[in-house]
């Protein structure tokens, strides 16, 4: 039987320049973040499926790549729920909640949190959507206050400038604004996730496909009104001026939450070296239903995607731990942003040296001892050296090997 040389469907092997370059991005994000105090972590590749289908994920429970049970525990099974005891991982926040809970007695308060490492998605692969995929989460655990937020929001906008990014914008938002709008204009608490799944598609379908859209799920036309024209005109308006529309008893707990938005605003921009461009979107809704306070997005101009998120999810880890523990987290699109550098032709920085060596089929041993002790000096002192037989054709080996950084050849 013939065997099958390509990937799985939705999964990619890597050439070497390829890999180089996602250890290049990889190398930058771990340095920046651990400049800003940020620890790397690791956590299994695998989960116990309770955790997986724990209402925690929003959509992507649906998308589980589950694992059977082995032996006679799989032959004992006696239904489809009771063949399968884990899963792949489907995104870095759930095993961090599950891995803080277990280790907080060990770890620092609060706790800043560095992941890097692949998930796994059954979803229906298409350019730029895997099935397999790199993740790259910062997190701080138990800090209440907003300088969560502004340490998240300033770490990830120096990774994008140091990774050579000047045309990103994060787009800031709060769940709980999100909630007092829909509440003052007629929406039930029972309603709101499927509102705001709605509200959410407002830069692809505009404000009348929200409306139409709103109402063909039935829900009442004085109430859809007034929510639209709660979102009328709210372009690049201050979060004080968007909240300002509202009355009764939802004005001044919006008033606060828009002050404190503002606040972080600033204060985020301020510690980004370079500046960061922020930008209040009352539309931005972030697709995972354990948000509980402010959300954020990063979008890059000419890509019609974002290319990172985040917010705060204060309740997951009481799901966990037994108490509640205040959490913000923030997600960077590390195969997006490989593949935006990708696209404009970026190069990895090469080494201040890269020397290939050519030696010939029948080198004598005394030359190979002495090639092989240059090599090992040259490396020493910090070079990327190749050795490697001299091929007939030694021009175009060279200028393959060119091609890949090496600038000197040395032939035996």
């Amino acid at each position: 039987m013939k065997l099958i040389k390509t990937p799985t469907k939705g999964m990619n092997d890597y050439l070497p320049s390829e890999v180089a370059l996602r250890e290049y991005v990889k190398s930058v994000i771990v340095s920046s973040y651990s400049s800003a105090g940020f620890c790397m972590i690791e956590t299994p590749a695998v989960e116990h499926i309770e955790n997986l289908t724990g209402k925690n994920g929003g959509e992507n429970e649906k998308l589980i790549f589950k694992i059977m049970k082995r032996g006679e525990k799989l032959s004992a099974a006696a239904s489809e729920d009771e063949l399968c005891d884990s899963g792949l991982r489907y995104d870095l926040t759930v095993p961090l909640s599950r891995y803080y809970a277990n280790n907080s007695a060990k770890l620092p308060s609060p706790f800043l949190a560095m992941q890097i490492g692949n998930v796994w998605r059954a979803d229906r692969p298409q350019k730029g959507r895997y099935r397999q995929f790199t993740q790259c989460d910062i997190d701080i655990l138990g800090d209440a206050t907003p300088t969560a937020e502004i340490t998240l929001i300033s770490a990830t906008a120096g990774v994008l400038r140091r990774l050579g990014f000047d045309n990103f914008t994060v787009r800031i938002n709060d769940r709980r604004l999100l909630k007092l709008c829909a509440g003052a204009c007629g929406f039930s608490p029972e309603e709101h996730d499927k509102v705001f799944i709605i509200l959410d598609k407002m830069d692809k379908i505009g404000l009348d496909g929200v409306k139409n859209e709103l109402l063909s799920e039935g829900y009442d036309a004085e109430t859809v009104d007034k929510y639209i024209a709660l979102y009328t005109g709210a372009e690049d308006v201050s979060a004080e001026d968007f909240t300002a529309k509202l009355t009764g008893d939802s004005a001044e707990g919006a008033s606060k939450i828009a002050a404190q938005v503002a606040s972080i605003m600033r204060c985020a921009a301020a510690a980004t070296v370079g500046g960061c461009k922020l930008q209040f979107d009352p539309t931005l809704v972030r697709g995972m239903s354990y948000y509980t306070g402010t959300i954020f997005e990063i979008r890059m101009d000419g890509y019609g995607y974002s290319v990172g998120g985040g917010g705060r999810y204060d309740e997951m880890l009481g799901k966990f731990a037994g108490q509640q523990t205040p959490a913000c987290g923030f997600s960077l699109g590390f195969e997006r942003i490989v593949s935006a550098l990708a696209d404009s032709g970026f190069t990895v920085p090469a080494p201040e040296r890269s020397v290939a060596f050519l030696a010939d089929k029948r080198i004598s041993e005394e030359d190979m001892l002495r090639m092989c002790a240059d090599a090992a000096a040259l490396r020493a002192e910090g070079a990327r050296v190749l050795v490697t037989t001299k091929m007939k054709n030694v021009y175009f080996q060279k200028t393959k090997l060119s091609e890949e950084g090496y600038t000197e050849f040395v032939e035996y």
